[in-house]
């Protein structure tokens, strides 16, 4: 583990007063984990620039001292703050929290890893900028450089996040800073507008990965569309889960849907609302199926659920309503909501409500609003919601999942945007649920124009240490049956990355000699994707 004691020593006479913290109270902190237990760190750094990163990562060499990099901690589900192995010293960087530039001619951002959705929102409603950027559910807190590195996605036509960043600025392991596309030429006029510069394009070995320390990216930004209308769709049987599928992928390969296009069970609806009926099932688990019937017609929804965007000029959006209304024919119940029929129905539902009618109205509204606001790349603290479904003690409202002792895994297998890749998954996938206690919580969205990413939620409450044993034997079961059945994950957390070499292995040598070479000495997230031996 090397001489943690003369690193923290070096780092105190290095860095300001206060960026280097080893109160028990604050690696507590840090340790929590939504996952069945974290990891312990030995101290917490607090860089604010990148000549301190280069400092940190310089002295974590000499002493031997591992370093592991966070934006600002809520990978939520696959890890949190937590690095793969115990005693590592966690760089914290959100402090590193400047919006650099935005360009409103060319709609982009260039910021640092500590900006927060809520904070770029608000400087670009701040300055009416017109612009508008793509959000996760992970709350207003959460790094947008964080879930970009991870290849996180949103809800906009710009969800894969990685996908629309232009140019990095990475703190190597030796110290070294790089910059990647244009970036590297002083004076290089299309750093932030062009990804790929010009010979080989680096920027994707520091996703997913343990090679350096990004401390800076270019963001691209879009225009605020001219209308924009949320369409769902309900259908009332699983069997049509496949026609859905099937109808809307045409759609979205022609280019009529340009959002992602979530398609969630009962279940993950409901869980969304947080709150597992205790008191209708007496306390049994697994939801019981009558109980699920009731949930499920009082909420108004369907075996399976799809929302998602028009976006365009009053004609584009028009024809796209038109193109989804002949393609559904048939199928399910479609609704569309535009800004003026939601302002509407808010209006009128405490008015019905106050005549013994519209509650069931001004519930579905409740939950319209932070998904439709998504859509339009407003980040919403709401769908933290979701990780509290199985808590016996749920606080109120949102908030940080840790504060509350969320249990919460993600199983996030990538399949083909077909029907029966999604029926396979759901035949794999839907009895290991509740074989071991838990209700199969499942969304697939449609990522792009021919893939989907299927997203399983193992939610469970880690004051119950029964039922977190359980929660790892699911997660465990669900993994290794999609991963054997082909159905490989967009992204892990600690306790799947040993896993991912099954099957594989000239590109994780090729990975792991990578590492080698841009850090020969593993002190840069060790375990993190990549594992430092030679096979």
């Amino acid at each position: 583990m090397g001489n943690i004691a003369a690193a923290v020593q070096a780092w105190r006479e290095l860095l300001p007063p206060g960026a280097v913290n080893s109160e028990d109270a604050v690696l507590d902190r840090y340790a929590r984990s939504t996952q069945d237990r974290g990891t312990r760190p030995c101290c917490i750094l607090f860089p604010d620039n990148a000549t301190e990163v280069q400092a940190i990562v310089r002295i974590a060499v000499a002493q031997g001292v591992t370093v592991y990099p966070i934006s600002r901690g809520k990978n939520w589900g696959y890890g949190d703050a937590c690095a793969p192995t115990e005693g590592a010293s966690i760089m914290d960087l959100s402090r590193m929290n400047r919006i650099l530039e935005v360009n409103t001619e060319l709609a982009y951002a260039v910021i640092e890893p500590g900006v927060t959705q809520g904070q770029l929102y608000g400087y670009l409603e701040e300055r009416n900028t017109g612009l508008m950027m793509d959000c996760t559910g992970a709350g207003l807190t959460a790094s947008l450089v964080g879930n970009t590195l991870d290849r996180g996605f949103g809800h906009t036509r710009y969800d894969d996040h990685f996908l629309t960043t232009c140019g990095m600025e990475v703190v190597l392991a030796d110290g070294r800073i790089l910059n990647t596309g244009f970036g590297h030429y002083p004076d290089a006029k299309a750093t932030w507008v062009y990804r790929y510069g010009v010979g080989p394009f680096l920027d994707g070995l520091f996703c997913q990965s343990n090679l350096g320390i990004v401390t800076r990216i270019g963001l691209w930004l879009m225009p605020k569309p001219e209308t924009a209308t949320f369409f769902y769709v309900t259908v009332d049987r699983d069997e049509e889960l496949a026609p859905l599928v099937d109808r809307l992928r045409p759609l979205r390969i022609n280019g009529t849907l340009q959002t992602a296009v979530h398609i969630g069970n009962d279940l993950r609806m409901l869980s969304s609302k947080g709150r597992y009926p205790w008191q209708l099932t007496s306390g049994k688990t697994p939801l019981p199926e009558d109980v699920r019937a009731r949930l499920r017609h009082e909420g108004g929804l369907g075996a399976w659920n799809a929302g998602g965007a028009l976006i365009g000029t009053d004609g584009q959006v028009r024809a796209g309503r038109k193109a989804l209304k002949s393609a559904l024919s048939g199928l399910g119940k479609l609704k569309f909501v535009s800004d003026n029929k939601l302002a509407w129905a808010e209006r009128v539902a405490p008015m019905l409500r106050r005549m013994g009618l519209g509650a069931r109205l001004e519930e579905q509204i409740k939950s319209l609003i932070p998904i439709y606001g998504l859509l339009k790349g407003v980040p919403t603290d709401e769908p933290l919601l979701g990780a509290q479904w199985r808590l016996r003690h749920p606080p109120e409202g949102p908030g940080d999942p840790l504060d509350s002792g969320c249990g919460l895994m993600w199983v996030s297998p990538v399949l083909p945007m077909t029907g029966r890749a999604a029926t396979e998954v759901m035949r794999i996938a839907g009895p290991i649920f509740p074989r071991h206690g838990f209700e199969p919580l499942v969304t697939f969205t449609m990522i792009n124009e021919r893939a989907m990413i299927g997203i399983l939620n193992v939610a469970f409450d880690k004051a119950e240490s029964e039922e977190t044993a359980r929660a790892v034997q699911c997660y465990d079961a669900l993994f290794d049956a999609l991963m054997t059945a082909g159905y490989i994950p967009y992204r892990v957390g600690p306790r799947a990355m040993s896993k991912l070499t099954q099957g594989s292995k000239v590109f994780w040598d090729l990975a792991r000699q990578i590492k080698q070479v841009l850090d020969p000495h593993n002190v840069i997230a060790p375990g993190r994707y990549i594992s430092k031996d030679l096979a």
